[in-house]
């Protein structure tokens, strides 16, 4: 059953603009005051809370983009794009989350959580579990599908993400995670607000690697238009079908098949359902060929009135020459030796704009793979960084 959560914002007229700023004030929907929002510009370290009275008031960098993250446990998260509701003074209603109904086909159970808790901080977290994280991860729900092999985590408290070799807490709010293990693949989306704890030479080296060759660093590429400057390379990539992958009647046979062992005791694997089944497991649906290499950024991106899009039809293959930075002295300098990054980007047709932060809209949209795909929370840097902070 689906419940719908509305979610109001007010724009009241303001005749005085001196500043890039918005404020206003936070109630719930029966109109009183709700203090202690956490309301920040997702991904960054700009960011306020709501005062005793619900007002609240945020200066902002001129021509700053993103998200508006207006956050607070127990109440529905809610988002407002920056450029909509600058140097405008907002009235936000909050939803309780006890107001909402909820059915749990398969429940969260602690069974769940001891089973894949590990799985989860790798696939989210990484595996720096000395030095990375999450201060309040018995707060995590876990619900494990058994039938259809599908893994949910929910966290029904802010997370709060202790990341000591960048020097960060964040405070991370999981709006949603899954993991399919028939598919391989994981999808998870959040807003995040970084507060800086410690800014040493060694944390700004980490900050450094993290940052060089990054997707933050590839989209940031893209709005400056320093791509070939950075020395990222572009291909175009096209999936190939591989003929030794099973065809969708093969897959749909091995389903038929399991759904009768399941209900019944038969114990000998037919040659046929066992070839399918073999193949399935090592053979990859598709591979990928490049169609052409060092492709200019035309092919992918766009600007047009001041704005930066990027889309392309197919897939694109990024390579990155990394140069890790190391301490010599007083001085952090470039190692002697690169290491190849490669990368995988599945626009699909979408269009994305970029900001100058190298943030893009609708960032969950897009799939990556490859060493894109391993810049997990133990990585993540705010979008207001900068190269040196």
């Amino acid at each position: 059953m689906k419940k719908t959560i509305l979610l109001f914002l007010f724009i009241l007229p303001l005749y005085i603009v001196t500043a890039q700023i918005i404020k206003g004030h936070v109630v719930n929907n029966s109109g009183s005051q709700i203090p202690g929002v956490n309301i920040y510009i997702d991904g960054t370290k700009t960011g306020t809370v709501s005062k005793e009275d619900g007002t609240f008031s945020l200066s902002l960098s001129s021509g700053s983009m993103g998200n508006l993250v207006f956050q607070k446990d127990d109440y529905e998260t809610f988002t407002a794009a920056v450029p909509e509701i600058i140097n405008k003074n907002l009235k936000v209603v909050l939803i309780k989350t006890n107001a909402i109904e909820e059915i749990r086909l398969v429940p969260y159970t602690s069974e769940a959580y001891r089973n894949y808790i590990n799985y989860f901080l790798d696939s989210f977290i990484g595996g720096d579990r000395d030095n990375v994280r999450i201060k309040n991860q018995k707060s995590l729900k876990f619900s494990y599908d058994k039938k259809n092999k599908f893994l949910k985590v929910k966290a029904p408290n802010t997370l709060i993400i202790e990341n000591k070799n960048l020097g960060y807490e964040i405070q991370y709010n999981l709006i949603s995670y899954s993991s399919d293990f028939n598919s391989h693949t994981v999808n998870y989306t959040g807003t995040s607000f970084f507060k800086e704890t410690k800014n040493s030479d060694k944390t700004k080296l980490n900050r450094m690697n993290a940052y060089d060759g990054s997707l933050l660093h590839f989209f940031r590429s893209i709005s400056q238009n320093t791509i070939s400057e950075d020395k990222f390379i572009v291909n175009h990539v096209v999936k190939v079908p591989n003929p030794k992958y099973p065809t969708e009647e093969e897959l749909k046979i091995l389903e038929d098949f399991k759904q009768i062992v399941r209900s019944s005791a038969i114990l000998k694997i037919p040659e046929n359902i066992s070839d399918i089944s073999q193949r399935k497991n090592s053979e990859k649906p598709y591979a990928l060929a490049i169609v052409k290499t060092r492709i200019p950024d035309s092919d992918y991106v766009t600007r047009k009135e001041g704005k930066v899009f990027f889309s392309f039809k197919d897939m694109l293959q990024v390579n990155y020459q990394k140069y890790f930075y190391e301490i010599k002295g007083k001085d952090l300098v470039k190692s002697l030796y690169p290491v190849t990054l490669s990368s995988y980007l599945h626009p699909e047709g979408e269009i994305f704009e970029v900001s100058k932060e190298g943030n893009i809209t609708n960032p969950d949209q897009l799939i990556n793979e490859g060493d894109f795909s391993k810049n997990k929370i133990e990585n993540m840097l705010p979008l207001d960084y900068q190269l040196g902070d």
